[in-house]
């Protein structure tokens, strides 16, 4: 993980990029391994952790409607996240995970270890669910690098 967020940076530094991240399953893990890298600041602007619907709604702008229409763990969601990530930040890129870690709170449409995804750079908007098996700490760690793999992959 370490060596893919060490890509990440490079990635980001050599565009003259900086990465804004709007997290809720992953608890800021994603901005915890950007950060550990000497010189992060050079490309890591800021990172949000929305967990709770509130949150998404206040710090990033997820609309209401989406929530009742589509869940927290959707891809519209993500989505919103991703965009009012860098609507409220400085960066020009963007990445957003919102899923069930678990052990609890899955249901059998969104069953436990589904992880929504979106990575944003401008208006370019892109996202993804995927469904990891695991334990709680399995999932969120899966999710952390299925999220930077995306974003390596937009840049």
């Amino acid at each position: 993980m370490d060596e893919l967020a060490r890509k990440v940076g490079a990635a980001l530094k050599e565009r003259g990029l900086s990465l804004v991240t709007a997290e809720s399953c992953t608890g800021g893990w994603v901005a915890m391994e950007l950060t550990a890298i000497p010189g992060s600041s050079d490309w890591f602007e800021r990172g949000y952790v929305a967990y709770s619907n509130a949150a998404k709604r206040e710090a990033l702008g997820v609309a209401a409607d989406t929530l009742k229409r589509h869940g927290a763990v959707s891809e519209e969601t993500a989505r919103e996240m991703a965009a009012g990530a860098l609507k409220h930040g400085r960066g020009q890129v963007a990445l957003a995970i919102t899923g069930v870690a678990g052990p609890t709170g899955g249901s059998p449409g969104k069953p436990v270890g589904t992880v929504c995804f979106a990575w944003a750079r401008g208006s370019k908007i892109s996202s993804q669910t995927k469904r990891f098996d695991g334990d709680r700490q399995g999932v969120r760690r899966q999710s952390v690098v299925h999220a930077l793999q995306g974003l390596l992959q937009l840049l």
